[in-house]
């Protein structure tokens, strides 16, 4: 055979035992609840719902090669909309900034120009930390 047509040696897996399957499933139930009831929450008043949201789809997502690939190919279609929960799920995430981000993008779609708080605060606080340096 020549070296074109030969197939790599496929390697041999041990078959997984029934209590890691047994975990596994458990750590997905687990996870898919906390997704569901962090969904619930985060649309009702009080923001429990968002830290749920991000336990519950870590565990989801470190758990389950499907909602992983899912998860990365809804990341690269929808890059803007993703990017802060994949800052949100890193090791050690950046909540303010990704929070302020998101007052900032709500604001613009919900207001218009010239009745957002939030642009002007922030301008507000930064021309006055710029003059104090």
């Amino acid at each position: 055979m020549t070296a074109i047509t030969e197939r790599a040696p496929r390697l041999i897996r041990r078959p997984i035992s029934f209590r890691r399957r047994a975990w596994r499933f458990a750590l997905l139930t687990v996870g898919w609840i906390l997704l569901v009831v962090g969904l619930v929450g985060s649309i009702l008043p009080g923001h429990i719902g968002l830290p749920l949201l991000m336990v519950g789809l870590i565990i989801v997502l470190r758990t389950s090669r499907p909602a992983r690939r899912l998860f990365i190919g809804l990341q690269r279609r929808h890059p803007r909309f993703f990017f802060p929960i994949r800052r949100l799920l890193r090791r050690k995430p950046e909540v303010l900034p990704v929070a302020w981000q998101q007052v900032l993008r709500t604001e613009r779609f919900l207001l218009p120009r010239r009745w957002r708080p939030a642009r002007r605060l922030r301008r507000l606080l930064f021309v006055r930390r710029r003059a104090s340096i």
